[in-house]
């Protein structure tokens, strides 16, 4: 994977349901990757407004080729992870969204 940001790298999905990701190898887990035109930048721009509309999103990190988000759940304040990497050379958005306790979101990352 080439990023503008060498180094970055999704976190892997432990085994509960309760997370998905572009890097996972099993289908519970995998979701495909989003190819975008155009540049990595404009890809990264979109993919930050995309996260901003969520309600209750928080930006933690924004570096070029990577974003970490927090978002927290409605009713008993649950956060989840977002992490976004642009893919500059495959010209893919991989992610990974994690809930960080319990076992099952009831798919809410997905």
């Amino acid at each position: 994977m080439s990023l503008t940001n060498p180094g970055e790298a999704l976190r892997p999905c432990r085994p509960t349901p309760n997370c998905v990701s572009t890097e996972a190898t099993n289908l519970q887990h995998r979701m495909a990757p989003l190819p975008f035109h155009g540049t990595a930048e404009r890809a990264q721009a979109d993919a930050r407004a995309a996260l901003l509309q969520e309600p209750r999103m928080r930006l933690v990190l924004d570096r070029p080729g990577y974003i970490r988000a927090e978002a927290r759940s409605r009713v008993f304040r649950f956060v989840d992870d977002v992490e976004v990497v642009v893919d500059s050379t495959a010209k893919l958005v991989r992610f990974r969204s994690a809930s960080r306790v319990g076992r099952d979101d009831l798919g809410v990352n997905r």
